[in-house]
């Protein structure tokens, strides 16, 4: 599995998300990125100012090789190139820790690459990943979106139960 591919599929297992708080001090809802037999996907923001809106259309635990994804957010930063650092934990310890290029100046990847502050990211299709059974058991994934100055652009605390 390559680091385009690892990222990828744990980001659309895991989702943005955490526990993070609205402007007022408000705790941000969890919301469902998928639920199906075996597999349950929650996240919550961990940006204290803002929210977003993502989404798997196929639950399952066997992970397919493509991917249908929906993920919408306001940005707050410009988004020149953009880099997701995930840190995958299971009982506590940490099983999978690893940061990868999504946007760079030379190589963007997807249509959203270059985007500026105020302006809306929607991107509805397909992430190519490695098939795997996500193996039984409960995860937790903080995923980070950060930009080339190191501003955060998203970031999340994701739940997966697999069953």
């Amino acid at each position: 599995m390559n680091g385009l591919t690892a990222a990828l599929l744990v980001w659309t297992l895991i989702s943005p998300s955490g526990g993070g708080h609205g402007g007022r001090g408000e705790i941000w809802p969890t919301h469902v990125a998928c639920r199906n037999e075996g597999l349950e996907v929650f996240y919550q923001s961990c940006d204290p100012l803002q929210d977003f809106g993502f989404s798997v259309d196929q639950c399952s635990k066997k992970l397919q090789p493509h991917l249908s994804i929906r993920f919408g957010i306001i940005l707050r930063e410009d988004i020149r190139e953009l880099f997701l650092d995930v840190l995958l934990l299971t009982k506590g310890a940490s099983v999978l820790n690893f940061s990868y290029p999504i946007c760079e100046d030379d190589l963007p990847k997807f249509s959203f690459c270059g985007r500026r502050k105020g302006e809306q990211v929607y991107y509805a299709g397909p992430v190519d990943n490695s098939s795997f059974d996500v193996p039984e058991g409960e995860y937790q994934v903080l995923l980070k979106l950060y930009n080339e100055n190191h501003s955060t652009v998203a970031c999340a605390n994701v739940t997966v139960i697999a069953s």
